[in-house]
């Protein structure tokens, strides 16, 4: 028995890995499904709409979207987790949605139930306040909630506004306290009428509010400007030179999807983020940047920004519920 049965562990490893590498071989054989955990109209079901289109083209299989939206991402994350680990459900969602101190439970493990394939797009976010406001940058806006006990209100329409507000309330000590919304349309309607007096939202939707002369569009929260919005300046040049919060969205698997296909596909997508064209008419217009990178890149860059927003979640006692 001792002499048996490590021959039959090695000749299962080797069964393993062939059926793997035949696998792989194969794929994509049939249609290949992305789950966008959110309802249609968003960043996420925009990028997976137009990234689709590009893989069915790239793959010679047809790529089709599907939103299933509800429990602040969960519902749909969990859908791809407990799926076969083929290669054909895979999972396009937010940065948000992989920070476990974030929630107050998961029904998954968001190291070992999902296995990044790349990165897609950053997005900046734009600091904007209503016109009346008599502040002209982020210098005066923190001058202005300190000098008020009760600091700024702010309307918050989701977990990136209040993570980017909870670093600037961090790193300033001027209080904000944000106003619940249902979505980033009525809250930037009610920052344009003054009824709350600022928000931050992506500079994809500010920028042309701005323009209109209907808000102040301040700063972006990235690491540096944004190529559309030249003139306007981060928070990092308005004197808080470690202020960074980049909102990043990429695709995944379920945990134990072979290598060789989380590997294709990943190939197809660096070409695809790699295309002028593609950027031109999918990233351009809404000031994306692309997040491009090795499975293994996009892993270490995931544990690096969990790591920075634990800290920011705990110290605020964010939770979405």
């Amino acid at each position: 028995m001792t002499i048996w049965l490590p021959r039959l562990a090695l000749a299962l490893t080797c069964l393993a890995a062939c059926v793997g590498f035949a696998a792989a071989q194969t794929y994509p054989s049939r249609v290949i499904t992305i789950v966008v955990p959110v309802a249609p109209g968003g960043v996420s079901d925009t990028l997976a709409r137009a990234l689709a289109l590009r893989l069915t083209q790239s793959l010679g299989q047809q790529v089709i979207v599907e939103n299933r939206g509800g429990a602040a991402h969960t519902i749909g994350a969990a859908a791809v987790v407990k799926s076969t680990p083929d290669g054909y459900t895979l999972l396009l969602t937010e940065g948000t949605a992989l920070i476990p101190s974030l929630y107050k439970s998961l029904p998954y493990d968001t190291e070992k139930d999902l296995a990044p394939i790349s990165g897609l797009i950053t997005i900046s976010q734009g600091v904007v306040t209503n016109t009346a406001l008599p502040v002209s940058n982020v210098a005066e806006l923190v001058a202005l909630a300190k000098s008020k006990p009760e600091g700024l209100n702010y309307a918050n329409f989701g977990a990136g506004g209040q993570l980017n507000m909870a670093l600037l309330s961090s790193m300033t000590g001027a209080k904000f306290t944000g106003v619940p919304y249902r979505g980033s349309a009525p809250a930037m309607n009610d920052v344009i009428a003054g009824h709350v007096p600022m928000m931050v939202v992506s500079v994809g939707l500010a920028a042309p509010q701005a323009r209109a002369g209907k808000i102040k569009l301040l700063a972006v929260t990235g690491s540096k400007r944004v190529p559309q919005l030249p003139d306007v300046p981060t928070i990092a040049e308005g004197g808080l030179p470690t202020f960074v919060a980049e909102f990043w969205f990429g695709l995944f698997a379920p945990g134990s999807t072979p290598s060789d296909i989380v590997a294709r596909i990943n190939s197809e997508v660096q070409k695809i983020l790699a295309d002028g064209v593609f950027r031109e008419r999918s990233l351009d217009p809404y000031m994306f940047a692309p997040l491009a990178g090795s499975p293994q890149q996009f892993t270490d860059y995931i544990r690096a920004d969990v790591r920075k927003w634990e800290r920011v979640i705990r110290d605020a006692n964010i939770r979405v519920e």
